[in-house]
């Protein structure tokens, strides 16, 4: 008997990529979920974000008027989107020789790709925050003493309310090694914060003086083992989002399959250089296996 890849085997063959691409894709940027976010409307191609300077406030004199104008300082950063996208090949022999569990693999390598481009777009930005001006130093550990001194540079400097550190998994390690950290509580994803995408990646330790602090296995690690995490607002970074995820189908006959397509149109941007810092810190592989 003839093995026959029908139009419903593939529909459901595709919907459990679909499916896979889109849960995936979503809840593996963290970096992305720390962002401000934004939507490009149908009909526009770009949207103007303003932004205003710091105002002072002075005394005033019973009687007398306010001679002092204050500056607004407005400048406007302009967010466009770009597409990307990737594209796999579901043949009529995958399809009809293969079980459910194939699918969901290949949907999870999708949306694990569209993830870690997304991220990788946003912590390419961390190495410009602050006029480029990293605190830290290659080669020291991201301890406890130092994360509290970045901390205290972000306040001081009035990065932001929702500040928030993300690092590398290996320099995060050390981070609670050096510090005894072993929290009898796992602490929640602090309020004002996406639970549902960023859960997986908080450490779950008590924010070090108010600040969360989350990883990310896609911060890229130099040829020193040393890699740039980043301390920032929210409101530091921005991402427009034109089009999440979309994804299409295409037969080929000749091919014997068909195409399926994964496509996003997004862009990543530094909103606000005074509002963060880069962190740069040693992120060598620690110890796993000590006594």
């Amino acid at each position: 008997m003839v093995q026959a890849a029908t139009t419903g085997s593939l529909e459901n063959a595709q919907r459990i990529v679909v499916s896979a691409v889109r849960y995936t894709e979503e809840h593996n940027a963290p970096a992305m979920a720390l962002t401000e976010q934004f939507t490009l409307g149908k009909g526009n191609k770009q949207v103007t974000v303003p932004k205003v300077g710091q105002m002072s406030v002075s005394d005033l004199t019973d009687g007398q008027d306010i001679i002092d104008n204050e500056d607004i300082g407005m400048t406007t950063v302009d967010l466009t989107a770009s597409e990307v996208g990737a594209k796999v090949v579901l043949t009529d022999k995958l399809v009809r020789q293969s079980v459910p569990n194939v699918f969901n693999m290949v949907g999870r390598q999708l949306g694990d790709g569209m993830a870690r481009k997304k991220d990788n777009d946003v912590t390419a930005l961390y190495q410009n925050l602050n006029g480029g001006t990293a605190l830290g130093l290659a080669t020291r550990p991201f301890s406890v003493l130092n994360a509290t001194g970045c901390i205290a540079y972000a306040k001081a400097n009035k990065f932001g309310s929702q500040l928030y550190m993300i690092h590398h998994p290996n320099a995060v390690a050390t981070f609670v090694k050096a510090g005894a950290v072993t929290p009898s509580v796992t602490y929640p994803v602090p309020h004002g914060w996406s639970e549902d995408l960023l859960k997986e990646f908080y450490v779950g330790l008590r924010p070090l003086n108010g600040v969360p602090l989350f990883e990310d296995g896609n911060i890229s690690v130099d040829s020193s083992d040393d890699a740039y995490g980043a301390i920032a607002d929210k409101g530091a970074m921005a991402t427009l989002t034109s089009l999440k995820v979309r994804t299409e189908r295409e037969r080929d006959a000749s091919l014997r399959g068909t195409e399926l397509v994964m496509t996003a149109d997004y862009g990543v941007f530094e909103l606000d250089d005074s509002k963060g810092a880069p962190m740069l810190y040693d992120a060598s592989v620690p110890a796993h296996d000590a006594a």
